[in-house]
C-alpha cells in the first residue's frame, strides 16, 4: 500500500489520521496548497486509473461497526464502471464515498473517448486516448460523510474532471454544501479548480437539494 496511515498523514502534514478529512478540505480551497499538495501524492504515485485512499480510509476513517461504511474494492469499481449507462459525457453517483466508481468510470471514458466518433482499431485507441477533452465530460456526484466527501474532491480535482461534488443525503435532497470542480482546458493532465457554490435558492433549483439550515 504506497499511500499508508504514515505517508499520507506526513504529506498533510498531521499527527492522527482522525484530522485527515478536515485538513484535506482546507487545502483543496486554497489555490496554492491544492496544487502543491497533488504535486507531492504524484511524486509517490502517478497511475490515477484507481482510487488511492481505499485501505488507508478503510482502516482508519470508516466507522464500519456503528454506520456500517463500507468502500468497494477496485475490481467490482471497474466492473460496474463499464455497466453504467449514463447518457455519454454524462455521469451521475449518489453516495460516491471517496470516488471509487467514478474514478472507474472517468479511467474508461480517458482510455475510450465515447465522444470521440474514431476507428477502434488499436490506432484509433491511441489518439482516443491522446485526443481526450475533460470539458467533453460532465461527473456529478454526491455523498453525505463528512469524512469522505473532501476526499471525493481531491479525487476529482486532482485528475481534472469537470462536474461537481454536493454533500448531501441522496434520498432527502438535504444538501450541506457543494463545490464545482472545473477544469477549463482541454489538458487532460492539468489538474482543477475548486470553486464553492453559493447556497442560494436558484443553485438549489439547479441541484435539487434543500439547503441544510
Amino acid at each position: 500500500m504506497k499511500f499508508d496511515v504514515k505517508t499520507v498523514n506526513r504529506i498533510l502534514e498531521i499527527s492522527d489520521a482522525f484530522k485527515a478529512p478536515s485538513k484535506m478540505m482546507s487545502l483543496m480551497l486554497n489555490d496554492k496548497k491544492r496544487e502543491e499538495t497533488f504535486e507531492k501524492f504524484l511524486e509517490i504515485e502517478t497511475d490515477m486509473s484507481y482510487e488511492w485512499f481505499h485501505e488507508y480510509f478503510q482502516d482508519e476513517q470508516a466507522e464500519r461497526k456503528s454506520k456500517k461504511q463500507d468502500f468497494t474494492p477496485s475490481s467490482i469499481s471497474k466492473l460496474i464502471g463499464k455497466m453504467i449507462a449514463n447518457k455519454p459525457g454524462i455521469y451521475y453517483e449518489p453516495a460516491a464515498g471517496t470516488g471509487s466508481m467514478l474514478i472507474a468510470k472517468w479511467n474508461d471514458d480517458r482510455i475510450n473517448n465515447p465522444m470521440l466518433d474514431i476507428s477502434k482499431d488499436d490506432l484509433g485507441k491511441i489518439f482516443k486516448v491522446l485526443l481526450y477533452d475533460p470539458r467533453n465530460y460532465w461527473y456529478q456526484v454526491e455523498e453525505l460523510s463528512d469524512r469522505a466527501y473532501p476526499f471525493l474532491i481531491f479525487n476529482m480535482a486532482i485528475r481534472g474532471m469537470n462536474g461537481v461534488a454536493i454533500q448531501c443525503n441522496s434520498l432527502t435532497r438535504e444538501a450541506k454544501r457543494a463545490y464545482f470542480i472545473r477544469n477549463d482546458s482541454d489538458n487532460y493532465l492539468g489538474f482543477s479548480e475548486v470553486i464553492e457554490i453559493p447556497r442560494n435558492n436558484l443553485c438549489a433549483r439547479a441541484l435539487n437539494v434543500n439547503w441544510e439550515i
